[in-house]
């Protein structure tokens, strides 16, 4: 099989433990500061009942509970052994130290769990819960995923995001200070962007060093102000060829020691209004490489 042209996450791990590890998104229940913080504002305008998370979680089980189900599952199809457990949906620090820390300590509690990634609002990192990040990350492997999507302030605020860009690198900042490692979660194709717009998002990454990087492109889900707008005409998204090659551009642009975590996503089916060419994964990331291989081009080769 030919190396990829790009650092990904999954070979990351095979390096650090010696074999494949299996990521199992698991819900415990948060909520979020841009839907029940006092803020009106109903959410960020892309974001579903479910806090966009993954399929068939099932929040009334306990975190041990979903984890054991996740286990059951990637032994049967991949012999799994070993598994990070990723708090998904909605903002996973959104709650008190010690509730926190109760909730982590049940996951890592759990036979062959080695890890933990903790996906979150860069508006909600107090110190008191990165310094409680930091404790774990001294003792097991440790992501800090943080939903930024762009750099752009006006993209933040078309999106309804509650938070700007420099909330972003205020928190980024302070989980440095604490050896924390940090991956950004980007979207590509929101409304109102244009190409030299993501690009310049991606450049800021570049510049920061970010540990890891997320690409998402837009889906358009029902139940979502987003989701009306598009049933309006009002809202377009890229076809399968454009969205190939902003991804290779976006990749050509990370520094090349950034860790790619996702290159594309496949939405939930019953939730999905577009793009539907979306949920053939596998093709959008064969694709992908085939662009690289085509262009024999490679993550951080226009890195500034």
């Amino acid at each position: 099989m030919e190396a990829k042209r790009y650092h990904l996450y999954s070979n990351q791990l095979k390096e650090q433990f010696g074999h494949r590890v299996h990521k199992i998104s698991v819900d415990a229940g948060f909520g979020c500061p841009n839907r029940d913080g006092g803020r009106e504002q109903g959410g960020c305008i892309f974001c579903d009942p479910t806090g966009s998370g993954s399929v068939g979680l099932d929040h009334r089980l306990s975190v041990a509970a979903q984890l054991q189900v996740g286990k059951e599952i990637m032994q049967r199809k991949y012999k799994a052994q070993q598994f990070i457990a990723y708090f998904q949906p909605f903002s996973n620090t959104y709650a008190p130290v010690e509730a926190l820390r109760r909730l982590y300590d049940e996951a890592l509690s759990v036979d062959g769990v080695v890890g933990l990634a903790i996906g979150t609002r860069p508006d909600c990192l107090p110190d008191d819960v990165l310094d409680l990040l930091a404790d774990y990350a001294r003792r097991t492997d440790l992501w800090l995923e943080i939903g930024l999507q762009s750099s752009h302030d006006a993209t933040l605020q078309r999106l309804r995001r509650g938070h700007d860009y420099g909330c972003f690198l205020d928190a980024l900042a302070r989980a440095r200070l604490r050896g924390l490692r940090v991956c950004a979660h980007l979207i590509l194709g929101l409304p109102g962007e244009n190409h030299a717009e993501i690009l310049a998002t991606t450049d800021e990454m570049a510049r920061l060093r970010l540990d890891g990087v997320k690409l998402h492109l837009l889906h358009i889900l029902s139940g979502t102000e987003l989701g009306a707008a598009y049933q309006r005409g009002e809202i377009a998204v890229l076809d399968q060829e454009s969205y190939v090659t902003l991804a290779c551009d976006v990749l050509e642009r990370l520094h090349p020691a950034t860790v790619i975590q996702r290159l594309t996503g496949d939405g939930p089916r019953d939730r999905l209004l577009a793009p539907l060419w979306s949920l053939k994964k596998w093709e959008v990331l064969n694709a992908i490489d085939a662009e690289l291989a085509r262009r024999d081009t490679r993550q951080g080769e226009r890195c500034g």
